[in-house]
């Protein structure tokens, strides 16, 4: 069963920029891309939730990474941060008591420290065709979509 606008019932909405509920867009039928998105996500932090809902509330295609589960390499850590224009350091979690033994240490350490323990990998850490960013403040991901 559909409805009078070819959608199947119960199909998803979204509100657009200006306030106005509608159906999410459907990329063959508008002749655009959906915006695909990955997030290195921890689901235990409140910043990463609130990330992961601003990317599926502005209508993305989200790949949803665990990274205390799947961790990136350290060679992909070097990658997104290069792309994101942040050092390693900057993507240090310096809460984290294994961040403070690195306080003096060059980039090179802290990306071979990150890919053997990553919860010292801040995060949310988004990816789009558009660039990388740190979501801290989750509004910072805006940025790139």
């Amino acid at each position: 069963m559909a409805s009078d606008e070819g959608r199947p019932f119960g199909a998803s909405c979204r509100m657009d920029f200006a306030g106005r509920i509608g159906h999410p867009p459907n990329p063959d039928e508008a002749g655009e891309d959906i915006l695909k998105a990955t997030i290195y996500h921890n689901p235990r932090c409140s910043k990463s939730r609130e990330t992961l809902s601003l990317l599926e509330n502005a209508g993305a295609d989200v790949t949803i990474i665990e990274y205390l589960k799947t961790p990136p390499s350290r060679n992909e850590l070097a990658r997104l941060y290069a792309r994101a224009g942040m050092s390693p350091r900057e993507g240090l979690r310096k809460a984290e008591p294994g961040a403070k033994a690195l306080a003096d240490a060059s980039d090179e350490v802290i990306l071979d420290a990150m890919a053997a323990d990553p919860i010292l990998i801040e995060r949310p850490l988004v990816e789009t065709e558009k660039g990388v960013r740190l979501g801290r403040p989750p509004e910072k991901v805006r940025e790139i979509l």
